[in-house]
């Protein structure tokens, strides 16, 4: 069979040609770092490498919603604390008052003091997180959660927020509540009358009931209002415990995450990362390559049957 000289240019260049591509593709893996510049050098490693990436953005999202949660849990946590010693201040003033030694005139000092409480308390209740939500207004977070009634300035503030409770996704299948219901913090008490008969009381309905038992001297209402803050204190009690849950839920859920990310961007590396040794070896192999494609384009190119026969 004869092979022209036409035949072995083609070829020669076809060579020449193939092995510049490929260092064309080195000097790009090596330039940008990547393994994969399109996805259809490589299908399913470039689909594998957005699958990581989706991933790792879902669980960064999750991680900063955590971020805000642990945020106003602390808010809220600092919020309740200072509530539960105001109200054990509130304790210790109600049980003074009830010694029959107390004269009328130091109750009424006591009452003062109390109202201070009440209104320090109040205060708290209408906290506000770092982003200036209320904290107890449930979904309504754009407005105080307790407010004096405008149309009786001397009523007991009433909740004007909603009780739903707002949670975020804090992985694939777990979420975490944002606040807390307001029954669940400042909980109403069962008042029972003098005929048995049981009604449920707000929380600065007590609180004001007994204040102004403490300005009359009313043995009467100043036990019950001792008993009721009991009732009080336990609903703040377990509010505090329930934050302390989920700061603990929020904590572990944190380290979790954190793993899953490390083990997301090693597994991500892996598949997109270019390892710069073995990349850069392959390269000055394929210029040398390249290089002696070259010379032997360039000797082949000169062939002819003229330069045979001569």
């Amino acid at each position: 069979m004869t092979i022209s000289t036409s035949y072995l240019f083609d070829r020669a260049a076809q060579q020449m040609s193939n092995v510049q591509s490929r260092v064309v593709k080195s000097q790009a893996d090596v330039a940008s770092g990547k393994q994969v510049q399109r996805p259809s050098d490589a299908p399913e490693q470039a689909a594998l490498i957005q699958r990581y990436k989706s991933l790792l953005a879902r669980h960064e999202n999750y991680i900063g919603n955590m971020g805000l949660v642990k945020a106003r849990l602390d808010v809220e946590n600092g919020a309740i604390d200072s509530v539960v010693n105001l109200m054990f201040r509130a304790k210790e003033l109600v049980v003074q008052a009830s010694n029959d030694s107390v004269s009328a005139s130091d109750r009424q000092s006591i009452a003062t003091e109390l109202q201070g409480l009440r209104e320090q308390i109040l205060s708290l209740a209408n906290s506000q997180d770092n982003n200036g939500n209320y904290l107890f207004s449930g979904s309504r977070v754009g407005q105080p959660a307790f407010a004096v009634p405008a149309d009786d300035p001397t009523a007991s503030p009433v909740y004007q927020g909603d009780r739903t409770r707002m949670g975020v996704m804090i992985g694939d299948q777990r979420s975490l509540p944002i606040n807390r219901a307001v029954a669940d913090v400042f909980n109403r008490v069962v008042r029972t009358d003098g005929q048995g008969n049981s009604q449920g009381v707000e929380f600065f309905d007590s609180f004001d009931d007994m204040i102004q038992g403490v300005k009359n001297s009313s043995q009467t209402a100043m036990q019950r209002g001792n008993k009721e803050l009991d009732g009080l204190l336990d609903g703040l009690l377990q509010a505090q415990a329930d934050v302390g849950t989920d700061m603990s839920i929020l904590e572990q859920q944190t380290f979790t995450l954190e793993d899953t990310l490390a083990t997301f961007k090693a597994n991500l590396a892996a598949v997109e990362d270019l390892d710069y040794s073995k990349a850069i070896t392959l390269m000055n192999k394929q210029m040398l390559s390249l290089e002696a494609a070259q010379s032997s384009f360039a000797k082949i190119s000169q062939l002819s049957l003229f330069n045979y026969l001569r």
